[in-house]
């Protein structure tokens, strides 16, 4: 018998701290707050929690511009109050999975104020600098993913700095040795610390061309899509030499046990799965984020778990997604009513799937005023529809002020309907969206041919999704129906229902076929 580890049989659910919960009542979500939800999280049932960053941050990109990678900023609390909630949430159970972000720092980091001292300073060469062309322009004609040249001009020491988001984010050197070793004794800082893994943010940028060559144009450009979209980033991001590095961090990771290396990545599929490194020595998990710009029909989902499936390197273990803070909201991108079915999906693949806070309730964007906005990527191009406030408003707890998550104004405005669509109004109604979300992973729990069994796609009419999943001879099967009309799901005879969406719409005939309304899911115990 194989034996699994947690972070295949679990599910992990994100945290966007600034929204979970306000412990202190000044608007913004602290890790008091989080500490005392951990009741409600061990009762949804999910086993790790993936929190985004937390370490000391003058917060222009909400945490992930880092001053110092060994503490926790004021806002949230400090080192006791995370070393409590590691506490608390194992006494639950629960595994704490942190954001590491390897990229960038500050440009306030000691390092980088360093740097700029003296083009001789020791930590120059931790950054990635350039002298201007002739023309006094940039090197190259990177561009920025928050707008603008991917190029900074610091003019006391006469050169340009590199940054691959905000100006005040600039790139660390990862060519140099002395900034690997640095790196990795912050991984060293929190896994000692006890946290259970960490998700590596945005790492495919994490090594550009030594050369620093021009990227080629993209032909398939359009005027809707940001600037930094008019190339191909084909010099600077995906690079060789980032399978060494994942290797090193990799082996910092297993010198500790059982704890889970994530990586964010937006690739192809076909690249996503090379970042498991060609003998199962890249990262645990490369995020799968296939799903989250598949259009929502059965047909090209069903396509996109094949291609996935068919990807994958024997040594590799699945996950799945359909939202994060930095995606629309699932609940804003189904037809009304089918987050039920984005549920059953995501919760009945095979692999780990990641969860993001307020799905479980159906939360949806959050329409945001001119006056509120919050995001760096929104302010720098607007008009695109690319901001991430709208679906990282915070949770929806009851129907008090400011929907039981603080006390204090908000930092981010609530959801219209936060009175009507929240936990307190969900928590003991046996036909919302929450005690779905909490049904389907208690069955995850019960059969693992839904933890950890195959995946085998089958025949299914047009408009609806079925697959079947298998361990040891007990096979379970999924039939969801993505149409907006009913359909007949062809059905072995003794089948048991062990969950659906929508209960009453759900019968089996005479003939061995299931009548599935539209929109419709089913899980059936064969």
């Amino acid at each position: 018998m194989v034996e699994h580890m947690w972070w295949q049989r679990g599910v992990i659910y994100q945290v966007y701290p600034r929204s979970f919960m306000d412990g202190n009542g000044d608007g913004v979500g602290d890790l008091t707050g989080l500490r005392e939800r951990l009741d409600y999280l061990a009762w949804l049932g999910v086993d790790a929690l993936w929190i985004t960053p937390i370490q000391p941050s003058p917060m222009l990109d909400f945490g992930y511009d880092i001053t110092d990678y060994a503490d926790i900023d004021p806002l949230f609390g400090d080192l006791a109050a995370f070393d409590d909630l590691i506490a608390a949430a194992h006494a639950r159970g629960i595994r704490i999975i942190l954001d590491f972000v390897p990229n960038h720092t500050s440009d306030r980091h000691p390092w980088f104020i360093d740097a700029c001292s003296s083009r001789k300073s020791a930590k120059r060469d931790w950054y990635v600098w350039q002298d201007p062309l002739p023309d006094g322009g940039p090197p190259n004609n990177w561009r920025s993913h928050f707008g603008g040249l991917a190029w900074e001009m610091h003019q006391p020491t006469g050169q340009y700095y590199l940054r691959t988001f905000l100006p005040q984010q600039p790139d660390l050197n990862w060519r140099n040795p002395a900034v690997q070793a640095a790196m990795h004794q912050v991984m060293r800082f929190w896994l000692d610390r006890g946290v259970d893994g960490l998700r590596l943010d945005a790492i495919w940028h994490l090594i550009k061309d030594e050369q620093l060559r021009n990227n080629p144009p993209n032909p398939g450009w359009q005027d809707n899509q940001p600037e930094h979209e008019r190339l191909l980033h084909v010099f600077t991001s995906d690079r060789p030499e980032m399978q060494g590095l994942l290797r090193s961090m990799r082996k910092v990771v297993d010198a500790y046990p059982e704890r889970v290396l994530i990586a964010e990545l937006y690739l192809s599929t076909e690249r996503t799965v090379s970042y498991y490194g060609r003998e199962g020595d890249g990262v645990h998990l490369p995020a799968n984020t296939a799903l989250l710009g598949t259009p929502w029909n059965a047909e090209s989902m069903a396509a996109a778990i094949d291609q996935y499936e068919a990807a994958l390197p024997t040594h590799g273990w699945p996950n799945w997604s359909l939202g994060n803070h930095d995606q629309p909201r699932v609940a804003s991108r189904v037809p009304a009513g089918q987050e039920r079915l984005a549920a059953m999906l995501l919760l009945t693949l095979r692999g780990t799937p990641l969860l993001y806070y307020g799905d479980e309730i159906g939360m949806r964007n959050v329409p945001i005023p001119p006056e509120r906005l919050q995001d760096p990527i929104e302010k720098n191009m607007p008009g695109l529809g690319r901001g991430r406030d709208p679906q990282r408003t915070p949770m929806q707890w009851d129907h008090s002020a400011n929907a039981g998550f603080s006390q204090g104004e908000p930092w981010l405005p609530l959801a219209e309907d936060a009175a009507q669509v929240n936990v307190a109004s969900q928590r003991d109604d046996p036909a919302s969206v929450l005690q779905l979300y909490r049904r389907l992973i208690q069955l995850r729990r019960e059969h693992p041919a839904l933890a950890v069994g195959s995946y085998r796609g089958l025949a299914a009419p047009l408009g609806a999704l079925v697959f079947e999943r298998e361990h040891e001879g007990r096979q379970i099967r999924v039939a969801l129906n993505f149409s907006d009309r009913p359909c007949s799901i062809a059905m072995p005879p003794g089948e048991m229902l062990l969950e659906s969406t929508a209960g009453a719409t759900v019968r089996t005939a005479e003939s061995g076929t299931l009548q599935l309304a539209g929109g419709a899911g089913v899980i059936v115990a064969l």
